[in-house]
């Protein structure tokens, strides 16, 4: 039903709503102000969540999206509003995460004379977005937020970016509400092949040691007990992403850990002595394969994946299975056979004992006093009995944090994977907090990571988000620290910090916190962390020059994982 004249900005918010919109992020300016005028009218239905910088907005959308499955959306301003989102927006596209960004522009008789604030946001976004579009006119809104919302939450998710003119906000039009549910030459889901599904069974069926790997596309698809229902019929052992760790509950006894740079032994040992190796929503990233060209040679290869673009492009498979593995997965497992493969998986057990025994161990009971990032993350990992959601930063907090964490619910885990985006956590987890207010939000962040977005604790502050960040502070950006040393000849070129008191400036936002440098300390203050309503900062002073075991050389094979920094 068409409905009386409105302005564009009012068209916004109330396709916004159409869209089932609730919450939103932004920060306001003079080429957006219509649309926030427009948003005023509409506080007791949509949601909007002053961040203190825009590549915040950006962050905490994409935490609210991967924890809740919806899309989330940002509303900024022209020029340099615009531009801070960038970030947010490419880090988006290859995690494959559905946010819309709406970015205020100059009006359309502004456009190419370089008035203030003006940017060529959509040419600049195309190559990061799945679909970037200058609304011009008012009487395109409707359509155009139904279209971004479609390409954005469809087939492999991702980030749309709508550019939207000064003038198409204060102009009049006929509002009425589009659905939209199909786009010419734009097949978000293809079609589920026969043929290749019967011969991954044929494939599967005649393994004697299959291994799956795992990852987000199991999420992105809501496929997780298609997942378990397919491992347990045929007894395949499983190993997960960095970005699918919760697509399968960690102590699940087909779950032999986590895949990668910094994964798990066994299951990276046993990519290159399967005989089938069976992808399910993942792609291959070089953090995953290690050098190509020694990676799984003599394995058949099969690759589930919902987007064609991801077939061969940097493993070369015997089978593709293309659709989403949420219809995939069920129709592969009708043609299983029942297995165990039990010999097969008891193979992994020298692995996973030489690993507990030269790397856990040291890491989780150290000798001394010194506190290790991997026993704090496990410590609070366990008084949140392994259910809470983890969000990380980047670098060695965020592995150790991913490795010693337990995941027992699906969607459990955001954190920056294909960009690896320093500063993603903090404002991710306020996010993540909104779209998921039932569950604990745990963030686990390096002193480096933390300092890059460390205004938004003005958001946290502003909104009491329940947020409980953990502070992993050795005094080094130590990723790169840990790089200099093995491979740079410990050559430590500006990756010592010199740290502010972090427990002040907690306490100038009203924030509660405790540091702690001793075991001693530990279990007290993380009682107090969620003992605590609403946020807190534990602080926790780790070693040093403590590192990221095993670990995959540069340019080496994903089976010769080292146990021990070579220094």
């Amino acid at each position: 039903m068409i409905q009386p004249s409105i302005t564009g900005a009012e068209a916004l918010m109330r396709s916004l709503e159409h869209q089932g919109v609730k919450t939103l992020f932004g920060y306001p300016g003079g080429s957006i102000m219509p649309a926030f005028d427009a948003l005023y009218d509409h506080r007791d239905t949509l949601h909007h969540i002053l961040v203190r910088h825009e590549q915040g907005a950006t962050h905490a959308a994409q935490g609210f999206a991967r924890v809740s499955g919806e899309v989330g959306v940002c509303l900024v301003t022209s020029g340099p509003g615009a531009t801070n989102t960038i970030t947010g927006i490419a880090d988006a596209m290859i995690d494959s995460t559905p946010i819309v960004v709406i970015a205020g522009q100059v009006g359309t008789g502004f456009l190419g004379t370089d008035a203030f604030q003006e940017v060529d946001f959509v040419g600049v976004t195309q190559p990061i977005s799945k679909w970037s579009y200058q609304i011009r006119r008012a009487d395109d809104v409707a359509w155009a937020v139904a279209r971004a919302f479609y390409i954005a939450r469809s087939g492999r998710p991702g980030p749309v970016v709508l550019d939207f003119a000064k003038n198409a906000q204060t102009e009049t039009t006929e509002y009425k509400p589009v659905e939209l549910n199909f786009i010419r030459s734009y097949v978000p889901v293809p079609d589920m092949d026969g043929e290749s599904i019967g011969r991954a069974a044929e494939l599967i069926n005649h393994a004697r040691r299959p291994l799956v790997l795992v990852g987000q596309g199991v999420e992105l698809g809501h496929a997780q007990a298609e997942l378990r229902a397919f491992l347990e019929k045929a007894g395949l052992p499983a190993a997960c992403t960095l970005l699918g760790l919760s697509a399968l509950p960690s102590d699940h006894p087909l779950n032999q850990g986590m895949l990668g740079m910094h994964g798990n032994l066994a299951p990276n040992v046993m990519t290159n002595r399967c005989d089938v190796l069976i992808a399910v929503g993942m792609r291959f990233d070089d953090r995953v394969t290690g050098n190509t060209a020694t990676y799984a040679r003599q394995a058949k290869i099969i690759h589930f994946d919902i987007d064609p673009a991801e077939i061969n492009k940097n493993i070369q498979v015997d089978l593709a299975v293309p659709g989403n593995c949420k219809e995939t997965l069920p129709a592969v497992a009708k043609l299983l056979e029942p297995a165990t493969h039990s010999e097969w998986i008891e193979a992994f057990r020298p692995y996973r004992q030489q690993e507990q025994e030269r790397v856990i161990d040291p890491e989780l009971y150290p000798v001394g006093n010194r506190l290790t990032m991997g026993e704090v993350a496990r410590a609070v990992s366990r008084a949140a009995h392994d259910d809470a959601i983890l969000v990380t930063d980047v670098g060695q907090n965020q592995m150790m944090s991913a490795r010693y964490f337990g995941y027992r619910r699906e969607r459990s885990i955001v954190t920056s994977g294909g960009l690896g985006t320093m500063g993603f956590g903090l404002p991710a987890a306020i996010g993540a907090t909104f779209g998921r207010p039932d569950r604990t939000v745990c963030v686990c962040m390096g002193d480096g990571g933390f300092q890059m977005c460390i205004q938004e604790l003005g958001t946290i502050m502003e909104q009491q988000a329940p947020v409980k960040m953990i502070l992993l502070n050795n005094n080094y950006l130590g990723n790169v620290r840990q790089w200099q040393a093995m491979f740079f000849d410990r050559r430590y070129s500006f990756t010592p910090m010199m740290n502010p008191d972090y427990m002040g400036i907690a306490a100038a936002y009203g924030i509660p916190s405790r540091r702690v440098a001793t075991r001693d300390e530990l279990c007290r203050a993380i009682d107090e962390l969620f003992a605590t309503p609403g946020p807190f900062l534990l602080e926790a002073c780790v070693e040093e020059e403590g590192n990221v075991m095993p670990m995959v050389p540069p340019g080496g094979t994903v089976s010769d994982m080292l146990l021990a920094p070579n220094l």
